[in-house]
């Protein structure tokens, strides 16, 4: 049985792409470090739906500052002289722009270090498969929408966005000097059920259902792509194929302004949004849309979820979890 290792395991992105790969019946193990770059209970709550899969193995290992126990690991899982992992997915990640700014060193430990060591381990060890996560911050202010993947990412506004460039540029240093096949996919926004609480669909269910006041940076006419995790999780997993070197965005194709999502969240619980327009943060860009041919043609991946639908899940996990999610907190 083919076994997986997927870093960020307790992740937004993670849970879902190892519930993926459990329900094919494959074997997952899975590494977090457990940070708390954001409240734990939500970590532990996606690591917690995995009860029911024995397939599932998690170890609590820091791919940035423990190489001794990542090396372990990919030896625990070796047999003899076979390769220990038929693939690696790195969803480990410092993630945020207006983050990074304030702390970019934690940003490059992770993103870059991180990335680094799972490369060399895959080197030593003869991992032929190795899937990165990286961002559609990439693309920055001056691209023309929609994204394509041959866009110039030489000007990243974030040390998020940056790191995340650099650790793609690492990543086809180990395809051309050692022939690993790698796969890089460009998230947009992603959103759905016990989601990240640093990003705007968390917080603004929140803060809609609470009545607390919903703060928006810039007048909310910035667009967004927003992508169901789910559909990000499924075009991940198809990601695994063979495909030499590739870099993939993975979006919805259909941008929505802000204030736009807001309504629907609006509509959806049944309550008005009571909004400060606060000031909009240099590292934001305006907007986000992705060109998904390249993933149609390659991967024959297409977004399934529409927005309402996804925003109806991501409503009704909170009606569910509330009795903790209302106290989570929302920067």
């Amino acid at each position: 049985m083919p076994v997986y290792l997927v870093t960020g395991s307790a992740g937004f992105i993670g849970a879902r792409v190892c519930r993926s790969l459990l329900e094919k019946g494959y074997i997952v193990v899975g590494i977090d470090n457990l940070n708390e770059a954001y409240d734990v209970r939500l970590k532990k709550w996606r690591l917690n739906e995995f009860k029911g899969f024995p397939g599932f193995k998690f170890h609590c290992v820091d791919i940035a500052k423990d190489l001794f126990s990542l090396d372990k690991l990919f030896s625990l899982y070796a047999k003899g002289k076979n390769c220990p992992f038929e693939g690696v997915i790195n969803l480990a990640a410092r993630a945020g722009v207006r983050q990074s700014v304030e702390e970019p060193t934690l940003y490059y430990e992770t993103n870059l270090t991180g990335t680094l060591n799972l490369l060399e381990l895959c080197r030593k060890f003869g991992v032929r498969k190795f899937v990165q996560a990286s961002t559609s911050s990439l693309y920055g202010k001056d691209n023309q929408m929609p994204y394509r993947e041959d866009a110039n990412t030489d000007h990243c506004l974030s040390p998020y966005a940056a790191s995340k460039k650099a650790a793609e540029t690492l990543c086809y240093t180990y395809h051309y000097l050692y022939g690993i096949d790698i796969t890089i996919f460009r998230y947009f926004t992603v959103y759905g059920p016990a989601g990240r609480p640093d990003m705007s669909p968390f917080r603004f269910v929140q803060w809609i259902y609470e009545g607390k006041r919903v703060t928006v940076y810039g007048d909310g006419s910035q667009s967004r792509d927003y992508t169901h995790v789910d559909d990000i999780a499924c075009g991940t997993v198809k990601g695994l194929k063979p495909l030499g070197y590739e870099i993939i965005n993975l979006g919805s194709d259909k941008p929505i302004t802000l204030m736009d999502f807001i309504h629907l969240i609006e509509k959806r619980i049944g309550k008005k949004a009571r909004i400060e327009f606060k000031p909009r943060h240099p590292s934001d860009v305006l907007a986000t849309w992705a060109d998904i041919e390249k993933a149609e043609k390659l991967l024959g991946w297409k977004p399934r979820i529409d927005l309402e639908q996804g925003i109806a899940g991501l409503v009704k996990w909170y009606e569910e979890n509330r009795s903790w999610a209302k106290h989570i907190q929302t920067l």
